[in-house]
């Protein structure tokens, strides 16, 4: 399932990774979320010659409401198992393939790998620091005050949002993806602590890599942009960088 607004320029490519998955058993639900750019076009056009694909819309803005209603219309339409990615993201090419094991190995839920992207000019230095970032919150997070949870069977586990799966029985009974803004709400830290009184099931799985985007440290710089992804101590007037 791929959440998607305004992302004319992204989202070819993340459906082009899409596209060549080594695991060609499943279906994708592209979830248009009142973009005022050619998105939606970009998506019905992929769709039109591959019918495991479903363009839909959401005109509820925010990307927790979009992905949302695309895992509950997967759901509608049969699905067991749900994974995200977002439309500015490169899953590898046995992304698929390596979610489906990690359920076949008992998880409920499944935090993948997110690395830099390697085709949007970041220096190398600049990457790397980002994946020791990635790596000091997943650590901060068991200790924040924010992810103690009354009953949990579990520690806290950082999921990012572009690349997360879950069963669909499980997605239910915790409620889903809260349908908020992300500028209002981290959706992704939101279900996985919602997850955590239900089953102690959930794991990370180093070799489920989506490659996300550098853009908004490229717009706002690499302190601003720690800062937002730790509880919006940074607060920028625009959040949806293209």
């Amino acid at each position: 399932m791929v959440p998607a607004f305004d992302e004319e320029r992204a989202l070819p490519a993340t459906l082009a990774a899409l596209d060549g998955q080594v695991d060609r058993d499943f279906a994708l639900v592209i979830v248009d979320n009142a973009s005022t750019d050619t998105t939606a076009e970009i998506a019905r056009t992929f769709a039109a010659d591959r019918p495991w694909v479903t363009v839909i819309a959401d005109d509820q803005r925010g990307t927790g409401a979009a992905a949302d209603t695309g895992m509950r219309h997967a759901i509608a339409a049969g699905a067991m198992l749900l994974a995200r990615t977002d439309a500015d993201c490169l899953p590898a090419p046995d992304w698929t393939a390596r979610t489906r094991t990690a359920f076949a190995d008992g998880l409920e839920l499944v935090a993948g790998r997110l690395l830099p992207r390697l085709d949007e000019g970041l220096p190398a230095w600049q990457r790397g620091v980002l994946v020791g970032a990635v790596a000091v919150a997943a650590t901060f997070g068991r200790y924040r005050p924010g992810n103690r949870v009354e009953g949990a069977l579990g520690p806290y586990l950082m999921a990012p949002g572009c690349n997360m799966a879950i069963t669909a029985d499980l997605y239910l009974r915790a409620g889903g993806f809260p349908r908020t803004r992300i500028q209002d709400l981290h959706e992704d830290r939101a279900l996985v602590n919602a997850v955590r009184p239900l089953t102690a099931a959930y794991g990370y799985r180093r070799d489920v890599v989506v490659r996300g985007s550098s853009r908004r440290v490229q717009a706002w710089g690499l302190r601003r942009t720690l800062g937002w992804y730790a509880d919006h101590r940074y607060r920028p007037e625009h959040v949806d960088i293209r």
